[in-house]
């Protein structure tokens, strides 16, 4: 027999069982918001001691690794202790991410970037975490949030927050039923995103295996002299990239915000067809060149730095160098070459890493001829093509389970499929 349903009243959340309410988390949950960082002693009788924030919490997993410490007060102690079954819910940040202590835990304490949620009665918290997770995952969350600057899932609107009314037994199995059903699906989450770690490991060894050796069988190695390059084909001559590469200087301009396209975000994959940037909408780059991260985040080529459109042309911002490999070298094997080195060696500045352009010229390239060059872009772009396809199929099946499991999490907690469940009974 067909379940009955009602609306809910409420969109997002759809229908729900006839024997089920709506109702709000104030009543059957206790909510507590951490303390504020307290860096220094206000008293004698003050201690300091270990607290979780929202990175100890970040995308619904419980991190004890790595503790931060302020001061707290003996009252304080009491008012922000924790202790197992607690369940914690980010306030600021990645808002409504939230896990359970499920180990016994002495002298931790929280701050006011998390929530402290305890059933007033006998309400399973396990329940209310999946059911966090799917009012995320629909949305209704952010819509909630103030998103203008940082999102706050505050205190007022958690309690706020509608959950439906179900007999703790039917809770319980929810929960046992989503526990065994999502550890399935995670298991399979972390092999996959296990197999894309070790491709991607396989894809840089054939590229540093290529630019070293050389794909011509085996050869005779040389070291090469120069610690970070390590040892290379002994034909392969070693060469610094100011003797094969032109820096150019004609399309680099400061970021200037009146003359920046909001389309020119969107850069082509180096491992693309093209095999290299050298268009961005419908802005061309008159010179084949490739791009290399200055400073910060982006000393790597693959994190490029905002390209910009003025007077008809792409613009990159002085935050890249841009080099332009001579006739003897081959755009695409240079590329790899670079790729695979390491050159953080050439990297000045802790605070604010910097690639200085004195710096990025003086990098050693290995280099062989022309021809075998040729031979290796050509070898490691099949072979990195086909590493990429397998990488692509995972990456589509992680989609297609975290798709699976958000459905499946919404379609438990809102009745619409009580899968191995018994019917609810109407709460007295």
């Amino acid at each position: 027999m067909a379940r009955k349903m009602k609306d809910s009243g409420i969109e997002w959340i759809g229908e729900i069982p006839e024997g089920w309410k709506i109702s709000k988390v104030s009543y059957f949950y206790e909510v507590q918001l951490g303390k504020m960082l307290q860096p220094q002693k206000k008293s004698e009788t003050d201690t300091e001691e270990k607290y979780l924030c929202a990175a100890n919490v970040g995308k619904n997993s419980l991190s004890l690794d790595t503790l931060k410490t302020m001061w707290f007060s003996q009252t304080e102690e009491h008012q922000f202790d924790l202790k197992e079954g607690d369940l914690l819910v980010v306030e600021g940040g990645d808002v409504a991410s939230c896990a359970i202590i499920e180990t016994p835990v002495r002298n931790l304490f929280f701050q006011n970037a998390l929530h402290r949620v305890r059933p007033l009665h006998n309400e399973s918290v396990a329940f209310l975490r999946y059911w966090l997770m799917t009012a995320k995952s629909y949305g209704y969350i952010d819509l909630i949030c103030n998103k203008a600057t940082i999102a706050h899932f505050s205190k007022e609107k958690f309690i706020a927050l509608p959950i439906p009314v179900i007999p703790q037994d039917i809770q319980s199995k929810i929960v046992s039923f989503l526990d065994l059903e999502c550890k399935q699906i995670d298991d399979l989450l972390s092999k996959s995103r296990s197999s894309i770690e070790e491709y991607k490991k396989l894809k840089q060894a054939v590229i540093t295996q290529a630019v070293t050796k050389g794909v011509r069988g085996e050869r005779e190695m040389k070291d090469s002299g120069v610690e970070w390059v390590g040892e290379i084909n002994h034909r392969f001559s070693l060469i610094k990239l100011k003797y094969i590469c032109s820096i150019l200087d004609q399309y680099r301009k400061p970021i200037s915000a009146d003359k920046r396209s909001q389309s020119g975000s969107v850069l082509y994959d180096y491992y693309g067809a093209s095999g290299a940037i050298d268009k961005i909408d419908n802005y061309t780059i008159d010179d084949h060149v490739m791009l290399i991260g200055e400073d910060g985040a982006n000393l790597r080529m693959r994190n490029l730095p905002l390209m910009y459109e003025v007077n008809g042309k792409a613009w990159i911002n002085n935050h890249a160098h841009i080099l332009k490999p001579t006739e003897r070298v081959d755009f695409y094997y240079l590329f790899y070459a670079l790729e695979e080195l390491d050159i953080n060696p050439y990297i000045t500045g802790s605070a604010q890493p910097k690639l200085s352009q004195e710096k990025l010229q003086n990098i050693w390239v290995p280099l062989p001829d022309l021809e075998e060059q040729q031979e290796i872009a050509t070898y490691i772009r099949s072979k990195c093509a086909e590493i990429d396809k397998l990488i692509a199929k995972k990456e589509q099946l992680i989609k297609e389970l975290e798709s699976y499991k958000k459905s499946l999490i919404y379609e438990v907690v809102t009745g619409l499929s009580l899968i191995h469940i018994s019917e609810p009974t109407r709460r007295s």
